[in-house]
């Protein structure tokens, strides 16, 4: 079976398709954020004075550096997402990423270092600012 990725001759070597749906990633993915936002909310509730533009910033950076974390973080270091029996829901989202933007499937260097920046100093430092947010309560 072929790939459904732009261009068709890009060459896939063990392609899986995908298990999901769009919609069952999609549930997921905004359920889990949702539940983070809300604990993150509810927690930071708990530091003191902070107003609610600081909450909503701590809510924001929480947001943004666990999914440079646990979802760009794995696509850098698993190269065979796309050729998974068994994958995960990430490489699932990394198959339903790629019908939209075909360099994350095949690899494309530039894709996968600017992806690793994000991954290891972007993700941490945002939940660096969490971290600095908190301590101002």
């Amino acid at each position: 079976m072929g790939h459904p990725y732009a261009p068709a001759e890009l060459e896939l070597p063990g392609f899986v398709p995908l298990q999901l749906s769009q919609g069952e990633i999609l549930v997921t993915y905004i359920g889990t954020s949702l539940f983070v936002l809300v604990a993150v909310w509810l927690v930071s509730g708990r530091c003191g004075r902070l107003s609610k533009t600081d909450r909503l910033l701590m809510c924001w950076w929480a947001f943004t550096g666990l999914t440079h974390i646990l979802i760009e973080g794995p696509f850098v270091f698993t190269p065979n997402f796309f050729m998974k029996e068994n994958p995960n829901f990430v490489d699932e989202v990394w198959k339903e990423y790629s019908k939209g933007d075909s360099r994350y499937v095949a690899r494309d260097t530039a894709t996968v270092a600017v992806e690793g920046i994000t991954a290891v100093l972007e993700g941490p430092a945002s939940l660096l600012a969490v971290y600095v947010f908190s301590s101002l309560g």
